[in-house]
């Protein structure tokens, strides 16, 4: 039998075998593999996080968000870290609107962890974020604020949130995107994480701001007064610019398109050329005074409204006038009744590569460069396969070219602005998250396209193409003068023309004498009377109209002139240059009978500011305004059997 000192030897010895094991195990972890498990732990126990930064807002010109990233929360408590139980049930039920008697009951149901979705404000989660033991989830959620409004031009983001996917929140993405911040989360046993406020690695970047050269109720306007026009024409579409010709700032982009699910916003205003049809006729009557081809006594016979051009000896095509003049036009007088005929002569002048050159000039047939994706270039074929003399009348009339609407506005704000091609933007400027204007936009000159003679001479035959007796004598306001010139044509639609179906439009410069605004009007395939003296002219003076009547739309009222009726009989467009441009009111109305006519004050107690003074204006009357909001009181008093073109005083709210 084995004596009892043995056995207790062998327990020794297995004893300290074991004990050397555990120091050697002990030994190996600690130092050997020390670094590896503690890296393993710290793994385990923590995550890197990527925190999101701010995306930039949007604002238009008078400062009002149209894109907004704002900030939220979720909010995580883990019961058994809460020391002030009473300070966080005061605090949630009072900042957060979550019931004491809830909060208090889900503290003592034992849970580990407790999750409310929220979402909180930022001004919401502050009463409750010093409180250890809760652990507010920031993340941020892009909004619109005023919702519709422009949205095909702000564009959208991709449906993660990360990136702009359409208009300017993709072509500006680079600008409104920040830099993205790093943290350490800890974590617990159970896998879930909290933020470690000393462990915040790079804190993050928020992206620009971008102030848009919008304006907001220039754009209500111009959508409003659009998609009226599109309704009560039984129209296909339509596109409205307004545009800043002394700076190149876009103030007003509207599109839209009347399909089978109603009418939807549209970008067409950059994107979709149209034949701008007799629109362009100015540019051919730039083409022939800059290279001196025209004389202001040089006549065309207008062929009694239908002439056969010769086009080979075989050959002839039919061009015909809307409006039907007898004798010869002067290139002044063409342009007022809007003459294909005359045109097509005067263009004969010409060589098709200095008609060309002159559209070149005016910027068509490539993109403006304002800063929104996948802008068109517009239409516009090398002269060298043109058909001369085919080509050369039907480009006279506008036809087999494309321009966009903004284009064309450009190519008008050159002839407003003394010949200088500007750049058209979006852009006013761009400032960092503390305020710092980091960029201005500065007018950028293209190219010189007519001399300022000439430019002046252009504006004359607007003013003669709205004038009596012009094509666009309807787009006339009773107190200010505009400039501007209308175009009818057959639709261009998949590479042929649609018999049937036109394209009305309007180009107009205002004010006459000193013109602030670009106004481009564009109505596709409206139903009933289609030409643009018709239809898009009358939009485009409702549309002025309620910017008058807007005190905060970008117009320098001190620089308006008020309009001063002549009882000429001699058309406006045969004037000479150094002459001032003179256009009578529309209806046309001599002195003698407009100081008898009276007309009543209309019943505008109650409504906004803008309806108001818009009813008042459409009347004759000028208005000074006093107060903003609801009309509250008007003198003379509605009712009142007022002289045209009195001044009535208007107090809102």
């Amino acid at each position: 039998m084995t004596r009892p000192s043995g056995r207790i030897r062998l327990v020794e010895i297995c004893f300290l075998v074991a004990v050397a094991a555990v120091i050697g195990r002990a030994g190996q972890l600690q130092i050997l593999q020390g670094g590896k498990w503690s890296r393993e732990a710290a793994r385990s126990r923590t995550v890197h996080d990527t925190m999101p930064a701010r995306r930039g807002t949007l604002y238009d010109r008078n400062g009002t968000p149209l894109a907004l990233t704002q900030e939220f929360y979720h909010l995580g408590i883990a019961p058994k870290e809460i020391v002030d139980r009473a300070g966080l049930l005061r605090a949630a039920s009072r900042q957060l609107s979550i019931p004491a008697s809830r909060l208090q009951r889900d503290l003592r149901s034992g849970k580990p962890w407790l999750y409310y979705h929220g979402p909180f404000t930022a001004q919401e989660i502050e009463s409750v974020r010093g409180i250890h033991g809760v652990h507010p989830e920031a993340q941020y959620n892009r909004s619109y604020p005023t919702l519709s409004l422009a949205r095909p031009i702000i564009g959208a983001l991709l449906p993660d949130g990360s990136h702009g996917a359409s208009g300017l929140e993709l072509s500006l993405d680079s600008l409104l995107t920040g830099t993205p911040g790093e943290r350490v989360l800890l974590r617990d046993l159970m896998g879930r994480e909290y933020e470690s406020p000393s462990r915040i690695l790079r804190d993050p970047v928020p992206g620009y701001d971008v102030v848009l050269t919008l304006d907001n109720e220039l754009q209500e306007i111009a959508e409003s007064g659009l998609s009226d026009a599109i309704r009560s024409m039984r129209a296909d579409g339509g596109d409205v610019v307004f545009y800043d010709p002394g700076n190149g700032e876009l103030l007003a982009v509207a599109s839209f398109q009347n399909g089978p699910d109603g009418i939807r916003a549209r970008a067409s205003g950059f994107t979709d050329p149209f034949e701008p049809g007799s629109t362009a006729k100015l540019f051919t009557a730039a083409a022939l005074l800059m290279r001196g081809r025209v004389r202001d006594t040089d006549s065309e016979y207008a062929e009694e409204g239908v002439w056969m051009l010769p086009i080979s000896s075989t050959q002839q095509r039919r061009i015909t006038d809307a409006h039907v003049s007898h004798g010869s036009l002067t290139l002044a007088q063409a342009i007022e009744v809007s003459s294909n005929i005359a045109m097509a002569k005067f263009a004969a002048r010409l060589s098709q590569e200095e008609q060309y050159e002159s559209l070149r000039d005016f910027g068509f047939g490539s993109p403006t460069g304002v800063e929104f994706p996948s802008e068109s270039r517009g239409r516009l074929a090398r002269p060298e396969i043109w058909k001369p003399a085919l080509s050369r009348a039907s480009i006279a009339m506008g036809y087999e070219f494309g321009v966009t609407p903004i284009q064309l506005a450009a190519a008008y704000g050159a002839i407003a602005n003394n010949g200088i091609l500007l750049s058209p933007t979006l852009v006013r400027e761009v400032r960092s998250v503390n305020g710092t204007v980091l960029y201005r936009h500065q007018p950028e000159p293209v190219r010189r396209a007519v001399t300022p003679e000439v430019a002046a001479q252009l504006r004359a035959y607007l003013g003669g193409a709205v004038g009596e007796g012009g094509t666009g004598e309807r787009a006339q306001l009773a107190n200010y003068t505009l400039l501007g010139k209308t175009g009818t044509a057959v639709r261009f639609e998949g590479g042929r023309y649609v018999r049937g179906e036109y394209t009305a439009s309007f180009a107009a410069l205002f004010p006459a004498d000193d013109p602030q605004l670009v106004v481009i009007v564009k109505i596709d395939n409206p139903q009933g009377d289609y030409y643009g003296g018709s239809t898009a002219a009358p939009l485009t003076r409702n549309m002025l109209q309620q910017a008058l009547a807007s005190r905060q739309v970008a117009i320098d009222r001190s620089r308006l002139t008020v309009r001063q009726v002549s009882t000429q009989t001699t058309a406006v467009a045969e004037a000479p240059v150094t002459q001032p441009v003179v256009t009578v009111t529309w209806p046309y109305m001599p002195d003698s009978a407009r100081a008898t006519v009276r007309q009543p004050i209309p019943p505008i107690i109650g409504n906004t500011v803008r309806r108001g003074v818009t009813a008042l204006h459409r009347r004759g009357f000028k208005v000074v305004l006093h107060g903003l909001g609801d009309i509250i009181r008007v003198s003379p008093q509605v009712g009142d059997s007022v002289r045209a073109g009195a001044t009535v005083v208007v107090w809102a709210e």
